[in-house]
């Protein structure tokens, strides 16, 4: 039987084993240099092609950005989909009070930039993604990124008062999230990515606010939404436990609301996102079923 830990860290590898792959088009949506879409045309097909909105993952931390997923990206376009890559502010980068580990996500810089950079989408892709059909629009997000699709996509039900909170349900085919941190109390209780969760909701010196936080950011607490879900979630996930999907579909069932959910046997946390394994493939042919 293999090691999980041996099994991971080779999944790892592989999916950061690909070189990056420059866009067609780069535009910003804010002046900060991390406001900016990668657009990546489609590259077979013809007419227009749906368009697939990528957030990528790294437990919201600033080691990682877009380019790690610019070869999940270009897949997608080989696919034939138009793909809008989105970069966002992480966290600043600084160590822990012992040095382990950068924080992850700026408050509330993060979801600022998810939700301007969805707001400009129509205008910014049409102007550099002429190819893309915007009344077929699929959200897609790995890991923290999947939180970030999930959150995107409920902001019309986000408490009143919110600053991101849309007044109509976003123009969305749907939702696929890739291993996602889904449910902020599970996630918690399994120390996902070191506490990436408390961090990303301002940390310790932020605990009285972090209920009000929550209510605004968890998707487990933002449903139902009424926008088509779907989650794919390797099984033997060392990361992103396949626990936590387990919980969001379960808030999900309770709020009335189904989601759909394929479990990847064999499969950990980076195959999802990686273009050399069949997971890739269960991927886009999941996101085809809501966008074609």
């Amino acid at each position: 039987m293999p090691d999980p830990a041996a099994r991971d860290a080779a999944e790892e590898a592989s999916a950061f084993s690909h070189p990056a792959v420059p866009p067609d088009a780069t535009a910003a949506y804010g002046e900060h240099p991390d406001q900016v879409v990668d657009f990546y045309a489609p590259r077979e097909g013809s007419g227009r092609a749906p368009l697939v909105v990528v957030l990528h993952g790294g437990a919201w931390r600033a080691p990682y950005d877009r380019w790690h997923v610019s070869p999940f990206a270009d897949h997608l376009a080989r696919r034939g989909f138009a793909v809008a890559s989105v970069e966002y502010r992480r966290g600043p980068g600084l160590p822990h009070q012992g040095g382990a580990a950068p924080v992850a996500g700026r408050w509330p810089e993060t979801f600022d930039d998810v939700a301007a950079a969805l707001d400009a989408l129509p205008e910014l892709a049409a102007a550099h993604l002429p190819g893309a059909d915007p009344h077929r629009t699929v959200l897609t997000g790995h890991s923290a990124g999947g939180q970030l699709a999930l959150w995107a996509a409920a902001r019309h039900v986000l408490p009143a008062g919110s600053p991101w909170r849309l007044p109509a349900p976003p123009a969305l085919r749907g939702v696929v999230a890739l291993a996602p941190i889904g449910d902020f109390a599970r996630a918690r209780e399994l120390g996902v990515c070191g506490g990436a969760v408390t961090e990303l909701l301002g940390g310790a010196q932020a605990s009285e606010a972090y209920g009000e936080r929550a209510a605004a950011t968890d998707p487990a607490l933002l449903l139902p939404t009424g926008i088509a879900t779907a989650l794919v979630q390797g099984r033997e996930d060392l990361v992103v436990p396949a626990e936590v999907a387990d919980a969001f579909v379960a808030a999900a069932a309770r709020a009335g609301e189904t989601v759909g959910l394929t479990l990847l046997e064999g499969v950990g946390h980076f195959p999802l996102i990686d273009p050399a394994a069949d997971a890739c493939a269960v991927v886009a042919e999941e996101i085809a079923q809501l966008a074609f």
